[in-house]
């Protein structure tokens, strides 16, 4: 090849733009060496295997499901403490997570056509100026189980691991709101957060839900900044986030700058059609749903998993074994869980702890024999303070595949 033929062979290469190079650096973790030089037709190789180090300061066992943006479930087994740690909880993002954090300069703002008038608030306010709270929180993805839908549902395929009740420190909403002034046609408040839209486009809100005033305004309705007593993860949402438990986690939005008070349902991006919303009523599997026929997720359903014995165990013969795992039910406390070995046929109680506090999820556990070889189920199956029970098999479809809380089955095996 000739120098002039070299030379216009590099003259018609295309290089990422500068936004790229930043949004792949953000996923990646650092900055992209010589990012100058890389083939806009090409995506990095680290974004392509689900590499450990996509996920600085995670378990290096959290599963990938998708890494523009980056979402991570985390197996069963890990969620058996009883306070989730903060390397283990789950990863749902929309966006790219900011990369610089200027925290003397960053600010909450309260807005909206349902305040007396905006104000804002530094860090150092909101730590000093309120009261500040611990609360054990259930947080979990409106999506945890889609993966079991049929026909699939568009969507990360989350199994049961988008679940996570770690303690969050900061302060209430409600205190905040007041000290503002929140009008009496107040209906919804909705976030904002500083990620970047995963197209690049600084100008293009990447979510921004809410929850109507009543929740918003609840004791256990968080802005915080400390998850179990230390720094929020900047994956999880660093270094200020809305902690709404027991509602979608859609709700509590992350990298928070902004929440409007609205005199109307809010109505940013992920409000409509069939986001974070399901049918009013049953429907066929693979059934279209005219958008004004969807209704938005409030309180999550009851659910359980089974956090041990690990999903393949072996158990020698002639001994009994612990089960063990939590239970949770949006705003409704457990009541029950009872566990089978016999594909729900029989079914024993389990002993059950008390909630840390509304919205925390509860802990269960008994002792199982099995009373032969051979590869056993293991179901779990809460139930509500309304007496609403489990299904012991996937509920009813819907467009995204939202709200499957089916039993929790894992796998064992007397030998």
């Amino acid at each position: 090849m000739s120098k002039k033929e070299s030379n216009l062979g590099l003259n018609r290469r295309k290089f990422i733009s500068r936004s790229a190079a930043a949004i792949f650096g953000a996923l990646l973790g650092s900055k992209i060496v010589f990012a100058e030089n890389f083939p806009k037709a090409l995506e990095p190789v680290g974004l392509q295997g689900g590499e450990e180090f996509l996920l600085e300061g995670k378990h290096k066992d959290l599963m990938i499901l998708n890494n523009k943006p980056i979402n991570a479930e985390t197996p069963a087994h890990l969620l058996d403490p009883k306070v989730t740690p903060a390397d283990v909880h789950f990863v749902r993002n929309n966006g790219i997570p900011p990369q610089n954090f200027d925290l003397e300069n960053w600010k909450l703002t309260i807005e909206g056509e349902s305040v007396n008038a905006p104000k804002s608030y530094t860090l150092k306010e909101l730590q000093s100026k309120f009261k500040q709270y611990t609360y054990q929180l259930t947080i979990e993805c409106g999506g945890n189980g889609r993966k079991e839908f049929n026909p699939p549902a568009k969507g990360n395929q989350w199994d049961v691991g988008a679940i996570g009740c770690s303690q969050w420190t900061g302060v209430r909403l409600k205190d905040i709101l007041n000290d503002v002034g929140v009008k009496s046609d107040a209906v919804y408040i909705g976030y904002y957060g500083a990620d970047t839209h995963i197209s690049g486009d600084p100008e293009k809100v990447v979510i921004s839900r809410g929850v109507p005033i009543a929740k918003a305004m609840e004791d256990e309705t968080l802005i915080a900044w400390k998850m179990n007593g230390e720094d929020i993860p900047v994956l999880n949402g660093y270094p200020l986030r809305l902690v709404i438990g027991g509602w979608p986690a859609s709700t509590s939005g992350k990298w928070l700058t902004k929440i409007s008070v609205r005199n109307k349902v809010h109505d940013g991006p992920k409000m409509k059609g069939t986001s974070y919303r399901v049918p009013k009523y049953p429907v066929e599997p693979g059934q279209k749903v005219p958008d004004e026929d969807m209704k938005i997720i409030e309180a999550m359903p009851v659910k359980s998993i089974i956090t041990y014995p690990k999903s393949g165990a072996m158990v020698k013969g002639g001994q009994s074994f612990e089960v063990r795992g939590h239970a949770w039910a949006g705003d409704k406390t457990i009541k029950e869980v009872w566990v089978s070995i016999d594909f729900g046929t029989t079914w024993k109680k389990a002993n059950l702890s008390a909630a840390a506090n509304k919205n925390a999820w509860q802990h269960f556990n008994t002792q199982i024999s099995l009373p032969q070889e051979g590869y056993f189920e293991v179901w779990a199956r809460a139930v509500d303070s309304n007496n609403t029970s489990q299904p012991m098999v996937i509920p009813g479809w819907n467009p995204k595949g939202y709200l499957n809380n089916a039993c929790h089955r894992i796998a064992v095996k007397r030998v």
